[in-house]
C-alpha cells in the first residue's frame, strides 16, 4: 500500500476531502518524524510504539575480503507493534492460510 493508496481509503472511511487527508497523514508523519529525530517515543495504545534505538559501534567483516571494518555507531528508528496489533495480523494470515488449505485439499 502506498501513501496515495492510504489517503484513499482514509478519506472513503471519513467522508473528509483527499486534500483534507493528505494534509492530516502528512502532518502525522511529520510530527512522527520531528519526535524521533528529537529522540522521543511515541506510543499509539493499540498501535505500537515509535522509537529510536541506540546501535553501538562494533567491528564488522567485508564478506567478500574477510577483513575486518569498523561500523560507526549509530540511532536507529524502529516500530514495535502492540500485542493487539500483533494478535489481529497473525489471525487474519493465519485464516488466509487455512482457508487456502483447505481450498487445495477439496481439489
Amino acid at each position: 500500500m502506498t501513501k496515495a493508496d492510504l489517503i484513499d481509503q482514509i478519506a472513503d472511511g471519513t467522508g473528509l476531502t483527499k486534500i483534507e487527508t493528505r494534509a492530516v497523514v502528512e502532518g502525522f508523519m511529520t510530527v512522527v518524524r520531528r519526535a524521533m529525530k528529537d529522540g522521543e517515543r511515541i506510543e499509539l495504545r493499540g498501535f505500537g510504539v515509535f522509537e529510536v534505538q541506540h546501535r553501538a559501534p562494533r567491528t564488522g567483516r567485508n564478506p567478500q575480503t574477510n577483513e575486518p571494518v569498523e561500523i560507526e555507531e549509530r540511532y536507529k528508528p524502529t516500530f514495535r507493534p502492540s500485542e493487539k496489533l500483533r494478535e489481529a495480523v497473525d489471525a487474519s494470515h493465519k485464516s488466509d492460510t487455512e482457508s487456502s488449505d483447505t481450498e487445495s485439499n477439496s481439489s
